[in-house]
């Protein structure tokens, strides 16, 4: 990946501006401009183009990132009129960051490939904070000697690089990972509102859970939720986390997997998103089960 490649980038919110802030203190960079992005100002005062349609910095760059919502937004962005298929160059990468439906992965990559195009999925974990600083886990399915080719541009934002097999297979971990984070944290959540309703402290509830079976990332990034009602150990919404419980019980349809306790997490989760609006953060799932109410954003 020569230093003088251009890298276009579609979606600049909370996590996709991290990336590009990192990916414009190595390679010329060009963005779109959309409403859903974060103020754009550090990455132009970086050297940042903004173009106004998705074709536009297609036909800038040599590879281009995308880390938009889910699968309905990438297949309009690439495929949709005035999308990144309609200016990519011959022999192009596209890297798709988001995370999305597997066989729509195996849908858009053979588009992206009639179009004269490369492709990677290469969806990450992690936080805002860590796309801040350039330490994303990114879990990278597609050709090996395209992952190789592309490594240096990844390993700008990226601290732990997965190649986990052939495209789509990215996507698949992605979603695995994401079943067993969110589920872990919204069984928590369930088990803390239960505590709450039965009268069990919650310093009793923690220490009891941290010293046994219950301890883990999961409970951690709960922990200042249930101790002080402060949302900041997980920045993700219940609308996010309900979409990626969707995703993945959709493949283990497909996959003819088990999915019952998936299923359970996906009611619990849409009962969680009824009663909040699509702002409300994953950890208020404590407070929802529980009954309360939760604070507007």
């Amino acid at each position: 990946m020569d230093k003088n490649s251009t890298i276009g980038m579609i979606g600049i919110g909370l996590m996709g501006h991290g990336i590009a802030r990192n990916v414009a203190k190595h390679y010329p960079l060009v963005v779109l401009d959309h409403p859903g992005n974060q103020p754009l100002d550090e990455l132009q005062a970086a050297g940042a183009r903004v173009m106004a349609r998705a074709r536009d910095v297609a036909a800038a760059a040599d590879v281009v990132i995308l880390c938009v919502t889910g699968t309905p937004q990438v297949e309009a962005v690439l495929l949709g009129e005035g999308g990144v298929l309609e200016g990519l160059k011959p022999g192009a990468v596209v890297v798709d960051c988001s995370t999305a439906v597997p066989s729509s992965t195996d849908k858009v990559a053979q588009a992206v490939q009639a179009a004269g195009g490369r492709f990677l999925d290469a969806p990450m974990t992690r936080t805002p904070k860590e796309a801040h600083e350039g330490r994303l886990n990114l879990l990278v399915g597609g050709d090996k000697a395209l992952f190789d080719e592309c490594r240096p541009l990844l390993a700008t934002f990226a601290e732990n690089i997965t190649h986990c097999g052939p495209v789509g297979a990215g996507h698949r971990m992605k979603l695995l990972h994401n079943y067993v984070s969110l589920g872990s944290i919204t069984l928590l959540a369930e088990a803390a509102a239960c505590a709450e309703r039965s009268g069990v402290a919650p310093d009793v509830f923690l220490d009891v859970l941290t010293k046994g079976g219950g301890g883990g990332a999961a409970l951690e990034r709960l922990r200042p939720y249930i101790t002080a009602r402060d949302t900041s150990g997980i920045r993700f919404s219940i609308s996010n986390a309900h979409k990626d419980l969707g995703y993945y019980t959709a493949m283990a349809e497909e996959a003819g997997a088990a999915h019952l306790v998936a299923t359970a997490m996906l009611a619990t989760l849409a009962q969680g998103l009824a009663a909040s609006t699509p702002q409300t953060l994953l950890p208020e799932m404590v407070s929802l089960l529980a009954g309360a109410q939760v604070a507007k954003h």
